[in-house]
Parts: structure tokens; C-alpha cells; sequence
């Protein structure tokens, strides 16, 4: 774990609840009085986009700024090149993912989740991932822990072995040379696909899944769970062994597990 940035204001607790609060709270009005009364449009890339996104996205904007002035905004729904240039504001930049899950929030699927980071100095120094719809929020601070809904979370199982886990595993993004090895080989007991990166890498961290591999996702896909299975104790890395933080606008592969056992057998059979 890297040492704690001294000059964010979540340091504070007063801060931090600020925050917590005021997100869950926007997330209830914007995305869960919204659900099962989706209208939505497809981008250029052919994901989908909701009024909850435009208006959570919005709000939350509105919302940091007035509490946090100084911080840029990076959002999911915005530009490449005004990404880009959040990114590297000197002070620090929120990155956020308004409704990661899109596509099961449009069908009605109940897994779906807003996602909010802090980075600072290419650091991600706090974030959180809100579940609406289970009223669920992991939370982390770099070099505080983990919580969830204010308890303390950490990164445990009882499973010792590959053969013994749950894997969340993404088959769409990887290579159909790596699928096929995991579904000849069938390294885990069981195996699921919910569809909302944020929330996957916090179940990780809650030990809901044991292991975890997506071959593809955005930062503002993954830069709070990133941190909040890092403070509870779980372990990631990209297919090519590397950390799979950047604080770059690219897309990023994410292999990971609840404890340190798991994954050192997680990335032997995958080879990495």
C-alpha cells in the first residue's frame, strides 16, 4: 500500500461524510427514482446512455464543485480531450462513472452502481462505489482502510484454493485464446458476469467473489474499486503483470482476488 497523501480534505471525517452522504443522497434521486422507467439512446460506440447518466452526471458535477472548488471533473459522459485535461490539473480531479451498468439499469437488471474517485498527482487518493438499489457504499481513503456503509471491510474467504472459488470473469473483452483456456481448464467452482465493473471489484474486496478478470475497462470504470480492493487487502494487476492504475484516459485489463493466496494461484494459471 502507498503512503497517504496529506493534501486532499478527506483526511477529515467531517469531509468524508460530507461527501458519502451527498452522493447517496444524489444517487437516490437521479438513478434510483429513475430505474424501471428507462428511456435511453445508443452512443457511437454502442453503449447505452440514460437520463440517470446525464442528470447524475450533472448534479454530482454541480455538487463537488460547490463543496470542493479546487478540483477538476472528469466524467464518463464528457469529451476525450476534456478528459484528458482534467486529468492533469495540478490540484487533484474527481473521475466519475454516473451509472456503471447501464446496460442492466435500461433492462431493469438490479446491478448497477455510481462510482467516484479523487486523484491527485496521478494517485487515487479516495473513492467510492454507491449500490442504489441495495442502499451499499464501499468507500476507501489510501493508507485508511476500506469500509463498508462506515464498518470496516476487509478482503477475506475461507477458500484457499483456485478450485474452490467463485470467479467474476468478463468473457466479452478477452481473447478468445485466454476463454478458451478458462472454460477447458475450468480453474474455479462456479462463475459469474454481473455487468457492473465498480461494483465487481468492491464484491471482490467482500469476498461475494473470490477472483476476477476483465480484459478491458476505463478508468472511471474501475479507479475507486481499484482503491477500495486495495485498502481492504485484496490484489490486482493488469494480463501483462503490471499495476492497473493509470492515470491516463486507456483502457485497462484487470485481473484480481480477495486474498493473496488466490491470486498468486489466479496469475500462475493464467500465465502472467
Amino acid at each position: 500500500m502507498i503512503s497517504s497523501h496529506n493534501n486532499h480534505p478527506f483526511h477529515n471525517q467531517e469531509e468524508w461524510q460530507t461527501l458519502l452522504s451527498g452522493i447517496r443522497s444524489l444517487a437516490q434521486t437521479e438513478i434510483l427514482q429513475r430505474f424501471r422507467q428507462v428511456s435511453f439512446e445508443e452512443k457511437q460506440d454502442g453503449s447505452l446512455l440514460t437520463e440517470a447518466d446525464t442528470q447524475m452526471q450533472k448534479h454530482t458535477k454541480a455538487f463537488l464543485q460547490k463543496q470542493w472548488p479546487e478540483f477538476a471533473f472528469l466524467g464518463e459522459e464528457a469529451s476525450h480531450d476534456e478528459q484528458v485535461q482534467a486529468l492533469e490539473s495540478s490540484k487533484g480531479c474527481w473521475i466519475l462513472d454516473p451509472v456503471d451498468g447501464t446496460s442492466n439499469f435500461a433492462s431493469g437488471i438490479p446491478f448497477y452502481s455510481v462510482s467516484l474517485a479523487l486523484a491527485i498527482e496521478g494517485q487515487i487518493v479516495a473513492g467510492l462505489v454507491y449500490d442504489p438499489d441495495r442502499d451499499e457504499m464501499f468507500a476507501a481513503r489510501l493508507g485508511m482502510g476500506a469500509e463498508l456503509n462506515g464498518e470496516k471491510l476487509v478482503a477475506q474467504t475461507a477458500k484457499t484454493q483456485l478450485k474452490q472459488t467463485s470467479g467474476i470473469i468478463d468473457f466479452k473483452r478477452l481473447s478468445p485464446k485466454m476463454a478458451m483456456h478458462i472454460i477447458e481448464k475450468t480453474p474455479y467452482a462456479s462463475q459469474r458476469s454481473f455487468g457492473s465493473v465498480a461494483l465487481d471489484w468492491c464484491w471482490i474486496a467482500a469476498g461475494r467473489g473470490h477472483i476476477y478478470l476483465h480484459g478491458s475497462q476505463n478508468l472511471w470504470d474501475y479507479a475507486a474499486g481499484y482503491l477500495i480492493l486495495d485498502e481492504a487487502g485484496g490484489q490486482s494487476c493488469t494480463l501483462e503483470g503490471e499495476e492497473v492504475m493509470v492515470a491516463e484516459v486507456v483502457k485497462r485489463s484487470a485481473v484480481c482476488a480477495t486474498t493473496p493466496t488466490l491470486f498468486k494461484q489466479w496469475i500462475d494459471f493464467l500465465e502472467i
